[in-house]
C-alpha cells in the first residue's frame, strides 16, 4: 500500500501526407511530427505527504467481502509497506495451500543468493572413449531447437543449432553422444505432483536440459514430454548425424576438454518469465540453481530445505512454512498469509533492498502474464495499478502483491 506503479501510455500519431495537389501559394504545410513518447514503467517511492493508511477504514471496505461464501477456508494480510505495520489480517498465521504464490519464496531467496545476471551453461566435451562426445547438462530447461535468429519461446534462450555448429567446427569426430544428467538428484516428481498434468502441460519430470520446458510446442500450455533429456540429447545428435542408436546415458570424464558451450538468458530475465506466466518449470530450476550455489543437495528435499534456510537466515518467521517444491504446484504445500505478506512488505518497503527486483517481476493488473485479464472490469479501478503474483490450483485460490 506504499507503493505506486506509474504506467506511461503512449499516443499514436497518424500524419496524413498529399502525394500531390496545389503547389506554391496553395501549398498545404505539414508541422513537423513531436517528439516520440518514452516508455518507461516503474515503481516511485512515495511522496512524503502521502495519506498513512486508516486500518478502521480498510477493515470496513472489506467487511462484507471477506465474509462472502465462494471464499471458502478464507485467510490474508495486509501491511503497510512504508512501516511494515498491520492494516488488517483474517487467520494470518494459518498454513494453507498457497498454490503458485510459493513462487515468492523460491525468488526472495534465489535474489538474496545469486547475482541477478546469473546464467546456465550446457556444454559439451570430449568422452572417454574415442569417437565419444559427452552433453553435460547444467540445469538450463529454456534451451530452444528453433534455427538461430528466429524467435524462441524463451527470450535469449540459448540454440542447440549453436552447439551443434561449434562441435563440427572443432574438427572433432564423433560417433556417439552420451548424455550426463547428474546436476541433479532425487526423484523427478516432487510430492503431490500429478502424472496428468505432463500431458496437461503443467509440469515435466524434472531433468537439468530441456527444450521449451519440455513442451511438445510452441505454445505456453502445450503438454509436456515425459522425456526432456533424453529429447535434447536426440535433437543435438540428429544435427551432427549421430545414430539415435548411439545416444546413451552415462557421465562425463573428469576434466574433460570443453568442445562447446552455450549459455541461458540472465536470472532476472528468467525470473520476469517465470513469475509472469508462472512457469513451473522455471521455477523448479531456479530453485536447483540456489542450491547448487549453496553447495547442497539438487533434489526437491535440498532445494526446499536450501529455501527455507535462506529465508530463516534473512529474518523471516518460516513458522507453519511445509512446502514439497519450488513452484507451489503440490498440493501438499502449506504457507501461511503473514509469511508471502512480510516477504512483499521487505521488496516493497525499505526492509531488503535485494528484493526490490521482484516488484519488476510481479504481473501488472490489466496488462500483462497471468494479470493480464484480471482487475480491469467496470471502472478499471486497479487495471495498471496491481502488481501481484496469482495462484490457482483445483481447490485453491492466491494472489499476493
Amino acid at each position: 500500500m506504499a507503493v505506486a506503479a506509474v504506467v506511461a501510455v503512449v499516443a499514436s500519431l497518424v500524419v496524413l501526407v498529399r502525394a500531390s495537389g496545389p503547389t506554391g501559394a496553395n501549398a498545404t504545410s505539414i508541422a513537423p511530427a513531436p517528439p516520440l513518447v518514452s516508455l518507461n514503467p516503474e515503481i516511485k517511492d512515495l511522496p512524503s505527504g502521502a495519506p498513512i493508511p486508516n486500518p478502521v477504514a480498510l477493515q470496513r471496505a472489506l467487511a462484507d467481502l471477506v465474509t462472502a461464501a465462494g471464499l471458502g477456508n478464507f485467510t490474508g494480510e495486509i501491511s503497510d509497506a512504508e512501516t511494515g505495520r498491520v492494516l488488517w489480517s483474517s487467520d494470518p498465521n494459518k498454513a494453507t495451500v498457497p498454490a503458485s504464490t510459493a513462487k515468492l519464496l523460491t525468488t526472495a531467496a534465489a535474489l538474496l543468493t545469486l547475482p541477478i545476471d546469473h546464467r546456465l551453461t550446457t556444454r559439451i566435451v570430449a568422452g572417454a572413449h574415442p569417437g565419444e562426445i559427452v552433453l553435460v547438462a547444467g540445469g538450463d530447461p529454456t534451451l530452444s531447437a528453433a534455427p538461430v535468429g528466429t524467435p524462441s519461446y524463451y527470450p535469449g534462450a540459448a540454440r542447440i543449432d549453436d552447439l551443434a555448429a561449434q562441435i563440427k567446427k572443432s574438427g572433432v569426430k564423433f560417433t556417439s553422444l552420451t548424455l550426463d544428467t547428474s546436476a541433479f538428484t532425487g526423484p523427478a516428481m516432487a510430492q503431490g505432483w500429478h502424472a496428468e498434468d505432463i500431458p496437461g502441460g503443467f509440469i515435466a519430470p524434472l531433468a537439468p536440459v530441456m527444450i521449451d520446458g519440455s513442451r511438445l510446442a510452441n505454445d505456453e500450455n502445450a503438454p509436456r514430454s515425459d522425456t526432456p533429456a533424453i529429447d535434447v540429447a536426440q535433437a543435438i545428435a540428429k544435427r551432427l548425424g549421430i545414430d539415435s542408436t548411439d545416444v546413451k546415458p552415462g557421465t562425463a570424464p573428469p576434466n574433460a576438454r570443453e568442445l562447446a558451450k552455450v549459455q541461458s538468458a540472465t536470472l532476472g530475465e528468467r525470473m520476469t518469465q517465470m513469475m509472469a506466466h508462472s512457469d513451473n518449470i522455471l521455477a523448479e530450476t531456479i530453485g536447483r540453481e540456489l542450491v547448487i550455489e549453496r553447495g547442497g543437495d539438487p533434489s526437491f528435499r535440498g532445494v526446499v530445505a536450501a529455501v527455507t534456510s535462506v529465508l530463516t537466515e534473512a529474518g523471516f518467521d518460516m513458522t507453519g512454512v511445509s512446502i514439497q517444491d519450488a513452484s507451489g504446484l503440490s498440493d501438499d504445500d502449506r504457507i501461511p498469509a503473514r509469511v508471502l505478506d512480510k516477504i512483499m512488505v521487505a521488496a516493497a518497503g525499505n526492509g531488503r533492498p535485494a528484493l526490490r527486483p521482484m516488484l519488476d517481476f510481479l504481473p501488472v493488473a490489466g496488462a500483462n502474464g497471468t494479470l493480464e485479464d484480471r482487475f480491469d472490469a467496470g471502472d478499471r479501478a486497479g487495471a495498471g495499478w496491481v502488481r501481484a503474483k496469482t495462484g490457482t490450483l483445483a481447490e485453491a485460490s492466491s494472489l499476493a502483491g
